[in-house]
């Protein structure tokens, strides 16, 4: 037998997630089943138990997480895999347990120099973060405005089109100001005054395309006075797209064609050192509920990473 994370029912972390006891998979021909050393927890997977995006019962117990690494404890014949190869799976689902089962598709192998904590909480951002800059066709050339410069998504779009040769302004709170700074960011603060800041730090430069990662109405509609509304790629302004932005969530044929492209970029550029993925705080099966509070709150920057204890 083997433990998982489930919620029983919507509503409060602590009065709905248990931990139970299930068989441990077996897999089919192409399939992997994995050992579980780490799995990323976010913010979806808070409101998926909180209620937030529906409260249909015959959907419970909900199995939790979607990015997992981890060692293969068994393969099938036909997958490509054998037992102690390190990979990560993604799009993994009920990732928060001691083993994971996935088709070979969704299975790739974890670089040797990248953790399994910083692989298992790479992906589900980068991928989205990647789909952006694509969207947008961001290159050297660029002036990119980031809102959301430190977050999980707006991190990894602001790493990879420094990397790329674009100049950035990201806003963030104050305390992530020295962070973006030191990944080649010219840091705001949003609130305000955003307006004046962004004209003082593009410093003359006019801004060619912005990436919102937070979907408010002061960040759209300051990047409204900056740009046209298709320069303007958002993963979170659903209520502004009569405004003509551009909102991606992996469902057109060339996002999805985006994301399925990024993984393997991303987990060598993570290896390398390209992309840093910081992990806040890790937790087992006893604190999980705690961590899902602490989630949707006021916490550090980084991932939290749930690792079978």
């Amino acid at each position: 037998m083997a433990k998982k994370i489930i919620a029983t029912g919507y509503g409060d972390p602590a009065d709905v997630l248990a931990v139970t006891d299930v068989d441990v998979p077996s897999p089919g021909p192409t399939d992997v089943v994995v050992a579980v050393r780490a799995a990323g927890l976010n913010p979806y997977d808070v409101k998926l138990v909180r209620g937030v995006m529906g409260t249909k019962p015959e959907k419970l117990p909900l199995s939790l997480g979607a990015e997992v690494a981890g060692v293969v404890h068994a393969a099938g014949a036909e997958s490509g895999y054998r037992a102690g190869d390190e990979v990560v799976v993604y799009p993994a689902a009920a990732a928060l347990a001691e083993y994971v089962l996935a088709d070979a598709d969704r299975v790739h192998r974890k670089p040797a120099d990248l953790g399994f904590a910083e692989a298992s909480s790479l992906l589900l951002a980068g991928v989205t973060a990647v789909d952006t800059l694509a969207t947008l066709g961001v290159t050297g050339d660029d002036v990119l405005l980031v809102h959301g410069g430190a977050g999980a998504v707006g991190s990894i779009v602001v790493s990879e089109a420094v990397a790329a040769g674009a100049t950035v302004i990201a806003t963030a709170s104050d305390r992530n100001h020295d962070h973006l700074r030191e990944s080649g960011a010219v840091p705001v603060a949003y609130g305000e005054g955003l307006a004046e800041a962004i004209t003082e730090a593009r410093d003359g430069k006019r801004v060619t395309g912005v990436i919102d990662t937070v979907g408010t109405d002061e960040a759209i509609d300051v990047s409204l006075d900056l740009v046209a509304p298709h320069r303007i790629v958002s993963v979170a302004a659903w209520g502004r797209v009569d405004d003509g932005i551009v909102v991606v969530d992996g469902s057109s044929e060339q996002s999805r064609h985006h994301r399925r492209a990024a993984v393997e970029p991303l987990l060598e550029d993570a290896a390398s050192g390209r992309i840093t993925v910081d992990i806040a705080r890790t937790f087992g099966f006893d604190d999980a509920a705690e961590a899902f509070d602490e989630l949707l709150g006021a916490h550090p920057r980084g991932k939290y990473v749930f690792e079978p204890k």
